[in-house]
């Protein structure tokens, strides 16, 4: 099985690397707070919060991808996760991103979600990437519409999330690099 220790991808202000075990108190504070839960699942105690960590880490092992920890340069704390993501029956190749609440409003769900954008391309070869947001996020609306993004439309998730209402926002490589 293939380790993925010593892949990090650098920003500016962030350092982004494959999730560890280490990130569940941080990951379950996050997914404490109602209004940074609210369009991921909704609050969740740190068992589910455990089983949210593995399924993350066995995708990096089991698809060679999955979203990143985010951790902030300056301070070594854990930000969030960002990144590539693409369960069974998604709607397409995710670029996804959750950020703790202390970290909103710094530009850094942007950042993180470009130089995984650009992973994402290089890397996995997408033709495409989407991001799939509830209506009323209009915070990650604007995050996507920073990253270049548009609104496609309605999105249909796979259960047990078939019944959450998204819009699909995305762009392919070739937008991508166009605007770069």
């Amino acid at each position: 099985m293939p380790h993925f220790d010593d892949l990090r991808l650098e920003t500016p202000r962030l350092i982004l690397r494959p999730p560890t075990e280490q990130d569940l108190d941080a990951w379950s504070e996050m997914m404490l707070d109602e209004p940074t839960a609210r369009f991921i699942g909704g609050v969740m105690p740190r068992s589910i919060c455990w089983r949210q960590l593995m399924t993350m880490i066995g995708a990096w092992h089991a698809q060679g991808f999955a979203m990143f920890s985010v951790i902030e340069r300056e301070s070594g704390r854990w930000v969030g996760r960002v990144g590539p993501w693409r369960p069974e029956g998604w709607p397409g190749n995710e670029i996804g991103w959750a950020l703790a609440r202390t970290y909103w409003g710094l530009g850094y769900a942007g950042e993180a979600a470009a130089a995984t954008t650009d992973w994402a391309f290089a890397t996995l070869g997408w033709p495409d990437v989407i991001h799939s947001i509830a209506p009323e996020n209009r915070a990650s609306q604007r995050v996507a519409e920073k990253l270049g993004s548009r609104n496609l439309g309605p999105g249909k998730l796979p259960p047990p999330f078939e019944h959450d209402p998204v819009d699909l926002w995305g762009q392919s490589h070739a937008e991508w690099i166009a605007r770069r």
